[in-house]
């Protein structure tokens, strides 16, 4: 089971580099917008350089994690380390496949939006299975060790840094499509690694608590708690049961609560993320 779990874990972070690889040559490239990354600084220093977008992401990458196994120690594992290599090498496939690559909308502002949805779907998964695309994090971490900076300030200013350097190639507009499509970015990639995760914490005081109870245990095999409260207004004892859920159990918990007891006080609050062992 181990060994089929590693090869399926493998298989998703390549699929993923995949997605960001043909997010980065299919609308990054083209529109010349320098979304904070280090392709985008690729796509700018492609201007000095006489190579290939992908030669240089490969030479930012290996120098780049060089330094932070110099300077930062082993933090970065085999993950960041292989996706950081695929990244250029899955580039450097799309140049040979597509040699006459042009924008697929004809429009920057409509290549930055595409780019940065197709890119955070890639980087969702692979932040999920622990690993990265490199590059920035690197620098972001350099910055937190040495300069003492919350690691997502200084992932932000690696960022806006790289979409700055548009300006020394590029028009105003260029400029100001890098530096909002790295805003954007960011808001899109919060989306995308906590959106498919949240669930609710459902609180709940009724006098039908035992029914409701059995349906969250039993219905939905959900765990909950049970907690005493007492009322400030009559000082009478009531329980609280305390529930987390999806958005499929939380439609169901409620359509059950509206049928069971309309007078029931119920509170819902948005969770991010969970961390337990599940009960064998």
């Amino acid at each position: 089971m181990k060994k089929w779990e590693a090869i399926r874990e493998f298989l998703i972070i390549t699929f993923a580099t995949v997605i960001v690889a043909a997010a980065v040559f299919f609308f990054l490239i083209p529109s010349h917008v320098s979304v904070g990354s280090i392709s985008g600084l690729a796509i700018v220093l492609g201007n000095f350089i006489p190579l290939k977008i992908s030669a240089i992401t490969l030479v930012l990458n290996i120098f780049l994690l060089i330094l932070g196994f110099l300077f930062i120690g082993r933090e970065f594992g085999a993950k960041t380390v292989y996706t950081s290599l695929l990244l250029p090498v899955m580039l450097g496939v799309f140049e040979l496949l597509f040699p006459n690559n042009q924008s697929i909308t004809n429009d920057a502002f409509l290549d930055m939006l595409c780019y940065i949805f197709v890119v955070s779907i890639g980087l969702a998964m692979l932040f999920n299975r622990n690993a990265s695309s490199g590059g920035l994090d690197i620098v972001a971490k350099f910055l937190n060790k040495y300069f003492h900076m919350d690691l997502g300030k200084a992932m932000s200013l690696a960022g806006m840094c790289v979409a700055l350097s548009s300006a020394l190639v590029y028009d105003k507009k260029i400029v100001v499509l890098s530096v909002l499509g790295t805003y954007l970015n960011g808001i899109a990639l919060d989306h995308f690694i906590f959106g498919f995760n949240l669930k609710k914490r459902v609180c709940i005081i009724s006098k039908r608590e035992e029914e409701i109870r059995d349906f969250i245990l039993h219905h939905l095999h959900s765990g909950a708690t049970i907690y005493e409260a007492i009322g400030a207004y009559d000082n009478q004892p009531k329980k609280e049961i305390i529930t987390i859920v999806d958005k499929n159990e939380y439609a169901m918990l409620m359509s059950y609560i509206m049928k069971t007891d309309k007078n029931a006080f119920v509170t819902v609050y948005t969770v991010n993320e969970i961390i337990y062992r599940p009960k064998r």
